[in-house]
């Protein structure tokens, strides 16, 4: 999905709006736990199912040009989703805000890592205008780690949040926020000021694949942080998504699911997890259709409001319609 950084002739490591980090085997060269690139013969084919549709040049690259003109970064750009041509198409975007530069070096990620430019105090008034110009009526909003603000961020979400009701009455807003490490209660606080109608925060993977995959992260502080927040607002819907094919076992996919279920979680996500480059985790195993459709029905059984899995599925796809259909008032 590099074409979208072509297009713009961007140089390595930087992101659409010109910021610059590391990426690829610069950005995991300090991880843990190392990576040691398969053998050619090695690398799993593709299967015929694993396909996203073809990405539209001129509507992607329209879409950009919306994004670039309020100065937005989308995570579908960043981490290069496959689905960017089907959602660009349907103008949906997930935006990615407090800049483009992460504090985490994830090794199944390729956002770029380094240390991010401060916050911009008009970033929630562009992003409001944005979508309002797009005439969204349902917006997920993101954002990298910043290890480096002492609420993870978090005032910036309900800076953005409050600002995108005041531009666009009657919108939706998913947040899918990072696991506010070590500032929990911080975050929660100032999350307070204007709580989201969804809130999406992703465990990613089983706990055994936590120290490979997410350097400096906790599966016990994600699962804590989900939570919390429904403690919080009780009435509002909770969502977190899961990726398949790092190496976990089936058994453990699921145990994982249940987990997420018991800490009252309404909506789960599962896809495949594909590496962007060849120096970040390589795919174990490719699941096939039916088994993510087994694990829907197992999520529906043990009390997920719903699930959506299958071999493309991010935690942003067809959020609207999930957010709409599911959300508690």
């Amino acid at each position: 999905m590099a074409a979208v950084r072509d297009t713009e002739a961007l140089p390595p490591g930087a992101t659409a709006l010109g910021q610059h980090g590391l990426r690829s085997r610069d950005k995991l060269a300090r991880i843990p736990v190392k990576i040691v690139p398969p053998a050619r013969a090695d690398v799993l084919p593709k299967p015929r199912w694993l396909h996203a549709k073809p990405m539209m040049s001129e509507t992607v690259a329209g879409m950009a040009a919306i994004l670039r003109a309020h100065r937005l970064h989308s995570v579908c750009e960043e981490a290069m989703c496959p689905n960017i041509g089907e959602c660009f198409a349907q103008r949906t975007a997930t935006f990615m805000i407090m800049g483009g530069v992460c504090t985490r070096r994830c090794a199944f990620c390729d956002v770029a890592h380094g240390r991010p430019a401060p916050l911009d105090n008009d970033e929630p008034a562009r992003l409001a205008d944005a979508v309002a110009a797009l005439g969204l009526r349902y917006v997920v909003v993101t954002s990298v780690d910043r290890d480096d603000l002492r609420d993870g961020g978090a005032a910036h979400f309900a800076r953005c949040v409050a600002a995108l009701r005041e531009r666009v009455p009657g919108i939706r807003v998913e947040l899918l926020t990072p696991d506010f490490r070590g500032r929990i209660e911080r975050a929660l606080d100032a999350l307070s000021a204007a709580w989201p109608d969804v809130f999406n925060h992703n465990v990613e993977t089983v706990p055994s694949l936590y120290r490979a995959a997410r350097a400096g992260a906790s599966y016990e502080g994600s699962l804590e942080l989900l939570a919390r927040v429904k403690r919080a607002h009780p009435r509002m819907l909770t969502k977190s998504g899961l990726m398949a094919g790092l190496g976990e076992t089936d058994a453990a996919l699921v145990d994982t699911m249940r987990d997420i279920r018991a800490h009252d979680v309404d909506v789960l996500t599962i896809g495949q997890y594909l590496a962007p480059s060849q120096f970040h985790l390589p795919v174990r195993r490719y699941v096939p259709p039916a088994t993510f459709d087994a694990w829907r029905d197992e999520g529906l059984r043990i009390g997920f409001k719903e699930v959506v899995a299958g071999p493309l599925v991010r935690s942003s796809y067809h959020a609207d319609q999930v957010g709409i259909e599911h959300h508690c008032p």
